[in-house]
């Protein structure tokens, strides 16, 4: 028997079955209107074809939940319509269609290890750490005097994605970065 949740044990990242195919929940919030029932919005990505869609369920409706596994794969390159990952273990490649990864790409080092996603032994996505080490190749320079708190300016990073970062850092300082919110955490 499979293993139900209903809307109440949403979690990001969660996978779910809808209409006969997996989706993963990428945000939701619960809405509690003055009048009627309570309901959720959520939007999700559906892992065969990495199409987003924005779906309203009411509050305590019920899914059959997809367990997923991670498995670590080495990212070789981005062919522009498919991204090519390899098995560390047995040296086989796989490939998953861009669209999928495409949020996850900007804070990916070509040959650098990543989790791959499984869901019944098909990779479906990719799984980023918490926060990534990388170098700053391009921002301006820090104004001396202007300290004003939370001010902050554009760079951009070795592998191309451009984040806020405070006026201190400098080219070629290498900064830790949460990607899945593309916000500056700390210097490294």
């Amino acid at each position: 028997m499979a293993e139900t949740v209903n809307t109440n044990q949403f979690k990001n990242g969660m996978h779910i079955e809808l209409d006969g195919s997996a989706w993963r929940i990428l945000e939701f919030q619960h809405v509690k209107p003055g009048k009627g029932g309570a309901f959720v919005r959520s939007k999700l990505r559906n892992l065969d074809s990495g199409a987003v869609v924005d779906k309203t369920f009411r509050a305590g409706e019920k899914f059959t939940r997809v367990h997923t596994e991670v498995k670590p794969m080495q990212y070789l390159y981005d062919s522009g319509d498919e991204v090519v990952f390899m098995d560390t273990e047995n040296y086989e490649q796989v490939s998953l269609p861009h669209a999928t990864v495409e949020d996850a790409l900007p804070y990916m080092e070509p040959s650098s290890t990543v989790q791959i996603m499984t869901v019944d032994g098909r990779p479906s996505g990719v799984q980023l750490p918490a926060s990534v080490e990388l170098a700053v190749t391009e921002t301006e320079p820090g104004v001396r005097g202007d300290t004003v708190s939370n001010v902050t300016k554009p760079a951009t990073l070795e592998t191309g994605a451009v984040v806020q970062v405070p006026l201190f850092v400098n080219v070629g300082d290498r900064i830790k970065v949460d990607p899945r919110e593309g916000r500056y955490i700390s210097r490294a």
